[in-house]
């Protein structure tokens, strides 16, 4: 699956359900649209999956971690509390009640593809993760700048 580009920007109804951007719709590579979501390890955000991605992603996953490392069965057994999506006649999605409380009140919601899924951000947490983000010019010097002194 290539990935993904655009942000875009949804309301969130009393049941949980937002819209799936059709400019997003596009870019799926099947016309499979059943969705896998989880809680993010990383940030206070959801990730959405298209199904067929997150498979591959758990088998990758399944053969680079030791099955009987304590750690490498937490670690599988966390990214496994997923639930499936699919979208209904009106391309919405129903985000279900475990994975709510991560942007429990929100009105908006930001969906912002990351690689192969699509990060789902209250929109005002979004908003504040943003202004405390670090200097992305120092960001990228120290992460990328310094690449061709690595190699000699």
């Amino acid at each position: 699956m290539s990935q993904m580009l655009g942000k875009e920007y949804c309301k969130l109804d009393g049941n949980g359900r937002f819209k799936f951007p059709i400019a997003l719709k596009r870019q799926l590579e099947t016309n499979d649209y059943r969705f896998v979501i989880r809680q993010s390890i990383y940030a206070k955000c959801l990730e959405l999956w298209p199904y067929s991605a997150f498979e591959e992603e758990m088998e990758r996953l399944k053969q680079e971690l030791n099955p009987y490392s304590i750690e490498g069965r937490k670690l599988l057994r966390r990214l496994n509390e997923v639930n499936k999506l699919e979208l209904d006649a009106s391309d919405r999605l129903l985000i279900p009640n475990e994975q709510r409380d991560c942007i429990k009140n929100a009105k908006e919601l930001v969906l912002l593809p990351y690689d192969r899924f699509i990060e789902v951000w209250d929109r005002d947490i979004f908003g504040s993760k943003e202004e405390d983000d670090t200097d992305f010019a120092t960001l990228a010097d120290q992460l990328l700048g310094h690449k061709e002194n690595e190699k000699e």
